[in-house]
């Protein structure tokens, strides 16, 4: 689908003979040989350069040396150079030169290519040299000599070996062919000729010489210098080719060919060597393999007012084996082949035959071809000629150029695969250039005689075959007699603009009348350095823009020179400029895969692009297709990474695939493959990019259609436009007008807004500017407390429900929207059914049939039975893989049965017990109701339902006060014992409910008739007691003591012992047992004082013990991270400098951070070990060891850390006791042991602070912004991503654990007593 676009034309005039010409690709220059002539027999060699300036593209010619070379054979009246070869790394020229001489000129590296030049020659063949080539690595020189010989040569002309080219060579040959790909083998019907033995053809070439034949003799190579073919003329036998390896020993030749001549040129890529065959109707190209087989063919296209019985052809391959230049007498025609078919993309008028022609060896498509008294120096560009992009006038048009013939597809009328086409164009002459208007409103065609202008005409979506409105011819009147046309450009306000050659570059400006096709006076300028015209996407415009070559944009519309602030960097050869609302922004691309926005480089590895009006569309050299949404500011742009799976901009393409075109409109991306083929795809991005625009202009149809057409999720017709979408639903429901699509619809319904997850907008601008808006329309469109599904159930149950008339498919309707809710309303949906079925019985078996449909069939019976339908719920049970046996008994009982039994029956099979049960109690079944309570534990309800009856409440709350027993609920089983009075019981239940219920359990015990005994009720009492002393409730055991046991000695040594010492000292006096003072309170002050002052003496050693070693395993850790999160190394290895501490992979084949716990020395990693440690057993041994925290493991410090956090927490804890302890050793005068226990206090106290402060280094803030910092380079680095398992998994919790980033714990100060003097 790719034309040949001109993108650079000078031409060199000064009147002298070419002989040959060469590349110096460094310099990116030309050599040319001047003479030897008939009338001078001098050679001049003269370097060719050009100068780009913002004005011009001029030529400078200087002349590196000159000397005589006379023939040096008789035989031979001028010398002729055959071969030119230029050196780049050491600016040697090599002439080979057909008297036998080779000669060397090497020049100086000064300014001036005259100073120092060498001129000398290497050696010289007698005999006389026919040819001579050079490989392409520069380091074989392959000649034949007048002597039927082969001469290989090294770069420093030392002969390496010689063959001699004898008829023998053509018995070498052993190929066979088989038919392969011709005519005769394929199948031809029963006629007689399928009987042939196919692998004879019906005539075999003999190898007849072409009467045209000049004898000459050509050397091309293959394109890694393998291997050479040399096509001469075995005398008196054929004309063959022969293929030598590259040390010159005979590979193969080639097949007798009638007709072939001297013309010949491998293939780079080395598959094809292109040879001529002249017949007596056409000149055909012929193709052979490396084995000398015929390998297909073509034919050359002649001109109209002449034959090419007596042209002098020549081939030439280009560097990238794309393009095959074919010279003619008065042409140069280049050849493309795409699909197994060959065109013709670009012929070049020279009006003279072309001595010499020369492809570049590292810019594909530039070459310089010599013609009389002219140096002719062109680059080309593949570029896809295509119509506009913008709807709605994307038909996706695109022109493929072959001779004088244009093949126009749009496919978004029609995919034809290449080399077909839906229209064919023929023009009066090869076609130079094709381009569309903005608007695709018209079709220019740039051909060698003139201008031909189409209209783009359509009938509704289908295009139609162009129609010519106009032409304009070149003639002498108009343009001079040296006018090339290179390039053409047309628009929208009827005005068609050349560029073209006329000893410089000129613009053309022809102006035509649409309605009459008449073209006005034509009107030109001087276009300096322009080499192109740039590509408006915007479909409105009438500019005209082209390119200089140093990345400037002109605008040119009215033949005026304006020049743009927009430009690029450098020249781009395609490019094309889009206005964004003003703004406007250059895109262009590079020979080398650099892709421009302005001046900003997008990305270095694009392969072909193209704009539309919401995205800019590339592929890469990574095979895939990539969207850039377009926005405003250039440095917005976003390039999405190469992530196909999660980022919906992105997508896998074939290898190699480039794009043609693109048609928003049907949300399409047409692709071709390297060998032609097209492929028409589907883009997510452009998909859901469409259908967003759809919903905005409210054309739900057609929305919904690519929905369903492309899969994608039909939940995105409501979320992308929530409030939108429930205000239209009336509109929603007529443009889909079809009762499967409104029910596909609902039934894809779920509560999930895929425009947050599926199908984000990735457009930047929006994400960064609108979510809060997005969100909070979403939450509005959504009742408090409803789901999504619900609420557009409900919108759509209410349209529906309001029509006047309701058919069979808005019946339908209704009953998928009320199935389809979370959960599913299946009552409102049998509803439906009921309802049909006492209107219309066929309409409602099509209802049922279809809400069978969407439901399970069971849960559809069961809900038709609750609502003690009978006959709905035999018509459903009939749609039912059931048993009539199985249903039909069942139904015909319930029909015998009272109204409220049926429906206690119906309740009863359904499992809905409560119901059953407000049955039975409105049936006045008590005792019946009584059973099914304790049947089905249905207390609550039935405490509900007989509130207000006092006699089955008191029967059923014993009921139910058992079972509560039996279930170990024994605090409420006794409140229900005691609500009815059952006290002994209530007692029992309240002491098994354990020491919680201790005041409950003594009250009910002393409530009971008849009452406890007084040992009883001790016993009692002591067990309570003892147990509120085991669990420390010290004051409750105190109060039993006191107030049931008559126990104050008791009573006040549990206040003690609980550190209540102002409540024991307050008890002794208020009983008048001042002794107890002494005996009682004092011993409890004492043993609270030894335990306290040993807590205080474990906490102190402890804090001695774990904090140095936690600052020192700090030390060590920051010191060498690696030998202490690894362990040391055997062997005294030195450790590299270079070893990150962070874990890059998955898979290691050095030490890891996770390596140290395995306990085996020389470990290398996963990959050395060959076991994977991410197993859950690993895992559960590794957090063991975590939890003990051994000496010298990567665990101890966490643990060594949670230890000190505890220890601060207790003494915290601890602080109201010892206090009380204080005022109480104060108040009996044991003022020194108070004293002693306040300073041990503070000093603990303190002690805490100071370790707080140094194992706790900010641990809160430092913590928080070093976890955001590592999540934020995890996720530039892109390993944020994997998170390891296992044993691996607990040293990272480990190394990430909250106990890094928990706050400090508190510690406060003790109030000391001021009267203690402290």
């Amino acid at each position: 689908m790719r034309n040949l676009r001109n993108i650079r034309y000078n031409a060199s005039l000064n009147g002298e003979t070419i002989t040959s010409t060469c590349w110096d690709p460094a310099k990116d220059e030309i050599l040319c040989t001047f003479g030897p002539s008939d009338q001078d027999g001098h050679i001049r060699l003269v370097r060719i350069s050009e100068h780009v300036r913002a004005s011009s593209i001029d030529i400078e010619c200087q002349e590196i040396a000159s000397w005589d070379a006379p023939s040096p054979n008789p035989d031979l009246a001028v010398d002729r150079v055959i071969n030119a070869h230029h050196f780049s790394d050491t600016l040697t020229t090599c002439l080979v030169l057909e008297g036998g001489d080779i000669v060397i000129v090497q020049e100086s590296e000064s300014l001036n290519p005259q100073d120092g030049v060498h001129i000398e020659i290497m050696g010289s063949i007698d005999e006389g040299i026919t040819a001579a080539s050079w490989s392409p690595d520069e380091e074989l020189l392959a000649i034949t000599t007048k002597a039927n010989t082969a001469v290989f040569m090294s770069r420093g002309f030392d002969g390496i070996t010689d063959m001699t080219l004898t008829a023998d060579d053509l018995k070498e040959s052993k190929h066979v062919s088989v038919g392969w790909g011709k005519k005769e083998t394929q199948f031809q019907g029963r006629g007689a000729k399928a009987l042939r033995d196919p692998t004879i053809p019906e005539k075999v070439d003999q190898g007849v010489l072409s009467p045209n034949d000049d004898g000459s003799t050509t050397i091309s190579w293959r394109g890694d210098g393998a291997y050479v073919a040399i096509n001469s003329v075995e005398t008196g036998i054929r004309r063959v080719i022969r293929v030598y390896s590259r040390d010159g020993v005979l590979d193969s030749v080639s097949e007798p060919v009638d007709g072939m001549e001297g013309a010949l040129s491998w293939r780079p890529a080395g598959n094809l060597m292109a040879g001529i065959q002249r017949l007596e109707d056409r000149v055909d190209v012929i193709f052979f393999e490396r084995n000398g087989l015929r390998h297909g063919q073509f034919s050359l296209k002649a001109p109209e007012d002449r034959s090419l019985a007596k042209d002098q052809i020549r081939l030439e391959w280009n560097s990238d084996s794309t393009v095959l230049a074919v010279t003619l007498d008065d042409r140069i025609q280049l050849w493309t082949m795409g699909n197994y078919h060959w065109y013709l993309k670009e012929e070049i008028l020279t009006q003279k035959r072309p001595h010499c022609f020369t492809w570049h060896s590292e810019k594909p498509l530039r070459f310089a071809s010599a013609i009389s008294g002219k140096l002719l120096l062109a680059e080309y560009i593949f570029e896809i000629t295509r119509g506009s992009l913008t709807p709605p006038y994307d038909y996706g048009a695109v022109a493929v150029v072959d001779g004088k013939t244009l093949k126009l597809t749009p496919f978004r009328t029609a995919n034809v695969p290449p080399p077909m086409s839906f229209f064919e164009i023929e023009t009066s002459s090869p076609i130079i250039d094709v381009a569309f208007s903005p608007a695709n409103t018209f079709l220019a065609v740039l051909h060698q005689f003139g201008v031909d202008v189409y209209e783009w005409r359509i009938n509704g979506q289908r295009s139609m075959r162009p129609s010519l409105i106009g032409s304009v011819t070149f003639t002498r009147s108009n343009t001079d007699e040296d006018y090339t046309p290179l390039q053409i450009a047309v628009t929208e306000n009827s005005v068609v603009h050349c560029l073209g050659f006329d000893k410089a570059p000129v613009i053309q400006s022809h102006p035509f009348d649409r309605n009459t096709g008449q073209f006005s006076s034509n009107t030109s300028i001087h276009a300096g350095s322009m080499f192109g015209f740039v590509r408006l996407t915007q479909a409105g415009s009438t500019d005209v823009l082209a390119q200089d070559c140093l990345g400037k944009l002109h605008g040119v519309v009215n033949l005026e020179d304006e020049i743009y602030s927009t430009r690029l960097p450098v020249q781009l050869p395609w490019s094309e400029v889009i206005d964004l609302a003003g703004n406007v922004i250059a895109v262009g691309l590079s020979r080398n895969g650099h892709l421009y926005a302005n001046s900003r480089l997008l990305l270095k590895n694009c392969t072909s692009f193209l704009v539309t009006p919401a995205h800019l569309i590339i592929t890469t050299t990574n095979h895939l297709v990539k969207f850039i949404h377009l926005v405003d500011n250039v440095d917005n742009l976003e390039v999405p990474p190469d992530d196909p799976e999660n980022d919906e901009r992105c997508r896998s393409i074939e290898r190699g695939a480039r794009l043609v075109t693109a048609t928003p409109t049907n949300m399409s991306l047409i692709l071709q493959m390297p060998r032609g083929n097209l492929e028409t795809i589907y883009p997510r991005a452009m998909v859901v990019a469409g259908i967003r625009q759809l919903i905005d202009a409210k054309d739900y149809g057609k929305a919904y259609s690519h929905c369903r057409t492309q899969r994608v999720d039909m939940n995105i017709l409501y979320d992308n436009r929530p409030q939108q979408f429930l205000g239209n639903v009336g509109l929603f429901l007529d443009q889909l007008d079809d009762v499967s699509y409104i029910d596909l619809f609902l039934s894809s319904l779920r509560d999930e807004d895929v425009t947050q997850t599926m199908y984000k907008d990735t457009r930047g601008v929006r994400n960064q500017e609108a979510p809060e808006i997005i969100s909070s329309e979403a939450a509005a469109s959504v009742p408090e407390g409803s789901s999504k599904v619900n609420t557009i159930c409900d919108a759509v149950l209410s349209h529906l429900q309001s029509r006047k008339h309701k058919d069979h498919d808005t019946l339908q309707n209704i009953i998928t929207a009320n199935v389809c809710k979370v959960p599913p309303a299946y009552e409102d949906g049998l509803l439906v059914v009921a309802t049909l079925m006492q209107e219309d019985e066929q309409l409602a078996e099509k209802a049922v049939e279809h809400i069978c449909f969407l439901a399970d069939v069971n849960t559809l019976y069961d809900e038709a039975l609750g609502l003690y339908h009978l006959d709905l719920a035999l018509l459903v049970a009939q749609q039912s893989q059931r048993d009539p046996r199985e249903y039909l008994p069942f139904i015909q009982n319930l029909h015998q049965l009272s109204e409220l039994r049926r429906k206690f029956a119906i309740d009863d099979h359904l499992s809905r017990h409560e119901k059953a049960l407000a049955h039975l109690q409105t049936l006045q079944a008590h005792q019946e109701a009584h059973g099914y309570t304790a049947k089905h534990a249905l207390y609550a309800t039935a405490l509900k339902l007989y509130r207000y009856d006092q006699r089955n409440l008191t029967i059923l709350t014993g009921l139910y006060a058992i079972h509560l027993e039996s279930k170990s609920r024994f605090r409420e089983a006794g409140l229900a014992y005691e609500s009815l009075h059952d006290y002994a019981a209530a007692t029992r239940c309240y002491r098994a409910a354990g020491t919680t219920c201790w005041r409950e359990c003594l009250f009910t015990a002393q409530q009971q008739t008849p009452a406890l005994t007084p040992d009883a009720f001790t016993d009692l009492a002591s067990a309570l007691a003892e147990a509120l002393f085991e669990a420390k409730d010290y004051a409750s055991a105190a109060t039993i003591h006191l107030d049931y046991l008559n126990s104050l000695e008791t009573a006040i040594s549990n206040l003690c012992k609980g550190y209540h010492f102002a409540d024991a000292m307050r008890l002794a006096s208020l009983r008048g047992r001042p002794e107890l003072l002494v005996s009682a309170v004092d011993p409890g002050l004492a043993d609270a004082l030894g335990s306290t002052t040993e807590f205080f003496a474990d906490c102190k050693a402890q804090l001695r013990a774990q904090v140095p070693r936690i600052a020192e395993l700090r030390r060590k850790a920051a010191e060498d991270p690696l030998g202490f999160y690894e362990g040391e190394r055997g062997g005294g290895v030195d450790l590299p400098d270079d070893v990150s501490v962070a874990a890059s992979s998955r898979v290691s084949t050095s030490a890891s951070l996770f390596t140290r716990y395995t306990g085996k020395q020389g470990s290398v990693g996963t990959a050395g070990t060959g076991v994977s440690r991410a197993t859950s057993k690993n895992r559960k041994r590794e957090e063991k060891k975590r939890a003990r925290g051994r000496k010298g493991t990567v665990y101890e410090e966490e643990y060594l850390v949670n230890s000190v956090r505890r220890l601060v927490e207790r003494v915290e804890g601890t602080r109201a006791d010892v206090e009380r302890l204080v005022f109480g050793l104060t108040r009996r005068g044991m003022h020194e042991r108070a004293r002693a226990l306040e300073g041990l206090a503070a000093e603990v106290v303190e002690a805490c602070k100071v370790s707080v402060k140094e194992v706790f280094v900010g641990a809160g803030e430092k913590g928080k912004g070093q976890g955001e910092e590592e999540g934020r380079e995890g996720g530039e680095n892109g390993e944020g991503e994997w998170r390891p398992m296992g044993a691996d998994a607990v040293l990272l919790e480990n190394l990430e654990a909250a106990w890094r980033k928990q706050e400090p714990p508190k510690i406060t100060g003790l109030e000391r007593l001021s009267l203690l003097g402290s």
